[in-house]
Parts: C-alpha cells; sequence; structure tokens
C-alpha cells in the first residue's frame, strides 16, 4: 500500500511528500498518530523539495560562468569599495529597482563579484537572475535590434540583468 501512496504522490508531482513519506509512516505508528501533525510534516517536505528543485533549476537558467562568493573574494587585492560591495551583496539596490553595471580592467574582480552577488540573489532572496558578459549583452541587444523587437530582454516580472 505505501508503494502505491507514494506513486500516486510522484504522479502528482509531489515528490517532497514522496520522499518523506515511508519515514514520516513509519514514525506516525511509533507514536501517537496525530493526522494533523502528519500532513503538516507532508506539506513541509513538500515545500522544502520545491525550494531545493527551484533553487537548483534557477542556478542552471542564471547561466554564471563559475560559482563564486564574497567568502573567496580576496578584498586586499583588489581596489574596490569593500563596504560598497557588502551593502551591494545585501541586494537593497533591488528594492528600489536601480541597476549595477561593474566596470574595470580584465582581472579586477567584476566577474567574481557579478556573479556572488547573483547567486545570493537566487539563493537567499529567491530572485531569478540571468549573468551575461559584456559580448553577450552587446549580441543580445543587437539581435534585438536588428528584429526590430522591442520590450524585454529577457520576460518574467523578477528578471534581473547581470
Amino acid at each position: 500500500m505505501s508503494n502505491d501512496i507514494i506513486a500516486r504522490l510522484k504522479a502528482l508531482k509531489l515528490h517532497g511528500m514522496a520522499s518523506s513519506w515511508s519515514e514520516l509512516y513509519a514514525q506516525s505508528r511509533h507514536t501517537e498518530f496525530d493526522p494533523e501533525r502528519f500532513m503538516q510534516q507532508l506539506l513541509l517536505a513538500e515545500g522544502a523539495e520545491r525550494e531545493v528543485r527551484s533553487i537548483a533549476y534557477q542556478m542552471g537558467a542564471a547561466r554564471f560562468p563559475a560559482h563564486r562568493d564574497l567568502k573567496g573574494f580576496d578584498f586586499a587585492q583588489a581596489r574596490v569599495d569593500e563596504e560598497l560591495i557588502r551593502d551591494l551583496y545585501q541586494l537593497k539596490f533591488l528594492e528600489s529597482a536601480h541597476n549595477v553595471v561593474l566596470i574595470g580592467g580584465p582581472g579586477t574582480g567584476k566577474t567574481h563579484l557579478a556573479t556572488a552577488i547573483g547567486i545570493e540573489a537566487v539563493q537567499r532572496h529567491g530572485k531569478r537572475v540571468r549573468y551575461f558578459s559584456t559580448i553577450e549583452l552587446a549580441n543580445a541587444l543587437e539581435r534585438r535590434r536588428q528584429r526590430a523587437s522591442r520590450g524585454r530582454l529577457l520576460t518574467g516580472s523578477r528578471t534581473q540583468i547581470w
């Protein structure tokens, strides 16, 4: 019977519930059964699974060149304002709908910082992000211009261009 339930949960795309069903069912048999608590645990498992899958999908869709974070950035080597970067890392600029453009020569940490900020936006704040190098962005804009299409470069109300 449990296998039937797991199969039905998977058919309904409730993978979090399916993966936690056996463990929760076994626990409920050894303790006083509380249907409301049992359902709450199933719903929490489903929510957690969906969040993990969403983050994994968004990380792939963002097309970051590599995984970077601020811990791996050497502020002593770079000539950047550490306080400003840490402020940007808090993503307050998104609330006020401001753009951030990182400008500098090769090897100054632009890609590292943009990627770290973008990853923070996806993982901690649930934002949709798309990383572009300058060349990729210029090419995408040129293609849009040649097609004489207007509007957003990317669709989606929460999309940020990095």
